[in-house]
């Protein structure tokens, strides 16, 4: 039997954007997730995801215990803060990808469930920024929201598929750029950063050279690392380029041949979205492995 959630959803879905726009939904941020408990859900376990120096909000429509707040390893965090219904957590930076954290949430009115339990898993960039957690029957208006935000989400997937499919019926080299529109009579501008950029990288890592590229529609930063004798090969799984408001450019890829050995030394290319309006520096580059707490930021990056 489908659940009530999803019967309220397919009903919005049923009534289409005239009745959606008639709605104030300043009750429920854009893009956050959202988390149901129920009083058959006690004793569940929900994730959240939180990363160095970033914050995270937890919302909440029900009145929080202050005082009956447990978080495992507090001191592990540079800031906690507790509101009337809401949680503030930003981790320290020397908390450890993949590192866990319970987090144990007390409500005031006695009412079921009485309690909400959290698994804080640490990520080196992805901090989710807003976490939304309903205990009473959530009203209309989130609902809206979250049809907004699935269908903005389809929206992406369906560009990426776009992309990914024009990238294979395309011919490769200038001959691929200039059809995809991706450069312009001005080229590509490339710049040396390695002197310029502000490095922090995990112990044996290092790197380089750091170069800058930017076209018309595209921005790319190539980057040496080495790795020292003795330590773990290294290879990077994602990455992170973000403005100085702290908005993100859209990863296209993270390029890396292969892992690179200790004691050698390996180029990554990081390729990404970037109108000419958005590539107002500086900007902040930051890699990590896959299977590792290690990872590589450059601060203060400009494009040419």
């Amino acid at each position: 039997m489908p659940s009530p959630s999803f019967v309220v959803l397919l009903g919005l879905l049923l009534a289409g954007d005239a009745a959606i726009a008639q709605v104030d939904v300043s009750s429920t941020v854009p893009g956050s997730r959202r988390i149901e408990l129920t009083p058959e859900g006690a004793g569940s376990v929900s994730e959240v995801v939180v990363s160095p120096g970033l914050s995270t909000m937890l919302l909440f429509d029900s009145e929080l215990q202050r005082e009956g707040l447990d978080l495992e390893n507090r001191e592990r965090f540079s800031l906690v803060d507790v509101g009337q219904a809401t949680i503030r957590l930003v981790p320290s930076a020397n908390i450890t990808p993949g590192e866990r954290f319970k987090l144990v949430v007390r409500f005031r009115d006695g009412a079921a469930p009485g309690t909400a339990v959290f698994l804080l898993k640490a990520h080196p960039a992805k901090a989710e920024a807003t976490v939304e957690v309903y205990r009473k029957p959530r009203t209309i208006e989130t609902y809206q929201q979250e049809i907004r935000d699935a269908r903005a989400e389809a929206f992406r997937c369906k560009e990426d598929l776009a992309r990914m499919t024009s990238a294979h019926q395309t011919p490769g080299g200038l001959t691929g750029l200039l059809f995809n529109g991706g450069l312009d009579p001005h080229g590509v501008a490339g710049q040396v950063l390695t002197k310029a950029v502000a490095k922090t990288a995990a112990n044996g890592l290092e790197t380089s050279f750091v170069n800058g590229y930017r076209s018309r529609m595209l921005v790319a930063v190539d980057v040496l690392i080495a790795v020292k004798a003795g330590v773990l090969p290294w290879r990077a799984e994602g990455a992170t380029l973000k403005g100085r408001t702290g908005e993100d450019l859209k990863i296209l890829q993270v390029w890396q041949v292969t892992p690179i050995l200790p004691g050698t030394s390996g180029r990554v290319v990081v390729e990404a979205e970037a109108p000419a309006a958005a590539v107002q520096g500086p900007f902040s580059l930051k890699l990590w492995e896959a299977d590792g707490p290690r990872s590589i930021t450059l601060g203060n990056m400009t494009f040419p």
